[in-house]
């Protein structure tokens, strides 16, 4: 996205996923997952979808990328998940451990089915 000559990279990923930046302004490092030099590098602001002035990841950011392409949020810290919140109804996401090469998953991602589940209906 473009607006008054700024560069918004906008992806699926929100201010309630990782607060950290929202909160204390923490520096995250931001790549994508692959290189591809066919595409343009710019500086952006990597933003969420959640619409509000805080959900931001990183400002004026050089990157390489396209729509689709996919980026790694470094270093969520270790109260990441636990400060992570449905804001917005958005399920929480998976919960990951990487051990060098080895990739585990050791919290499922939320449905929204899980995230309706204890709610109930008047009638």
């Amino acid at each position: 996205k473009e607006n008054c000559g700024k560069h918004f990279a906008v992806i699926d990923a929100g201010m309630n996923d990782l607060l950290r930046p929202a909160l204390y302004q923490a520096w995250q490092a931001i790549w994508p997952v692959q290189q591809n030099a066919a595409h343009l590098e710019r500086d952006y602001d990597v933003v969420g979808p959640v619409c509000e002035t805080a959900d931001c990841f990183g400002r004026d950011r050089t990157l390489s990328i396209a729509p689709g392409d996919l980026v790694a949020i470094r270093s969520a810290g270790a109260y990441g998940f636990s400060m992570s919140s449905n804001y917005n109804s958005r399920p929480r996401v998976a919960e990951v451990m990487v051990d060098d090469v080895n990739v585990h998953i050791i919290g499922r991602r939320e449905s929204y089915e899980d995230l309706y589940k204890l709610e109930e209906i008047l009638s």
